[in-house]
């Protein structure tokens, strides 16, 4: 059922553009899905919420910006190269973060995703407030070169297919079942010789690292990677995403995701 429901998905996606839909706010879309994906995989089935997770969106953004602009990186070298730096972060802030529980863990990330906003602010290679610019698509793999809007898409789509089977492998094995187990009952899951500190560290660094890859994606579609994708706002925007469409479930937060960009979309030609 899952791989006939997903089968569907990916074929109406991929028809998409060729029926009238703007290829580019279909890639924000897919991006945004993404990251509420990865953000669903930590509220949802490891029962920690957030509040500074666009700290790990826009890191990656500007750490493959700088590496595809400055650096002169390949596109795939450049999301590679974001989705790293977050997943860093990710174990540095987890670290930090994962020994407090309820709103003192929310509230350490938030604290932290503002640091992050801040030091973005002011780095003298994040460009301030305008960010960085003008970043090169290039060739991926040297071979489909991004500037066609079309090949752009099609990259991003495969970019979501590809994560978004990998979250729902990850739900469905031996370490989802603990980390939802931990999620219901943590000192049974703790009694039952399970390091629950461990788990949820490892959910937090997967979350961070697949918020990462959409993020730097994004970096490479807009080419730009600017203050509003580390924000607060944008934290807050990927809990709605999540909540809108459904927590713990598989493509709950890709309806809540397009929704919400779509709305966005819709009332800003208002």
């Amino acid at each position: 059922r899952f791989l006939l429901a997903t089968a569907l998905m990916a074929a109406a996606f991929a028809v998409a553009p060729h029926v009238g839909i703007y290829p580019v706010f279909l890639m924000k879309a897919l991006c945004f899905a993404l990251f509420a994906c990865a953000f669903n995989l930590l509220i949802g089935f490891g029962g920690l919420l957030s509040f500074g997770h666009a700290m790990f969106l826009g890191t990656a953004g500007y750490a493959c910006a700088h590496a595809a602009k400055v650096w002169g990186f390949p596109p795939e070298l450049a999301i590679l190269f974001g989705t790293l730096a977050s997943a860093l972060l990710g174990v540095v802030v987890g670290a930090l973060a994962i020994r407090r529980q309820g709103i003192y863990f929310a509230m350490i990330t938030l604290a932290l995703a503002q640091m992050i906003f801040f030091f973005c602010l002011q780095a003298p290679f994040t460009g301030g407030e305008d960010g960085i610019q003008a970043v090169p698509r290039g060739k991926l793999f040297g071979l489909l070169d991004l500037s066609g809007t079309l090949t752009m898409y099609y990259v991003v789509l495969a970019i979501f297919l590809g994560a978004f089977l990998l979250i729902y492998r990850m739900i469905h094995s031996p370490f989802g079942n603990v980390l939802k187990a931990i999620r219901e009952n943590e000192p049974r899951a703790i009694s039952l010789g399970y390091d629950a500190e461990r788990y949820k560290l490892l959910a937090f660094v997967l979350s961070a690292t697949l918020s990462g890859l959409a993020g730097a994606t994004k970096a490479i579609v807009f080419q730009l990677a600017s203050l509003t994708d580390v924000h607060w706002t944008l934290s807050g925007e990927v809990v709605l995403m999540t909540l809108l469409g459904g927590m713990g479930t598989i493509f709950g937060p890709v309806v809540g995701a397009f929704t919400i960009i779509s709305l966005e979309h819709f009332l800003a030609d208002r």
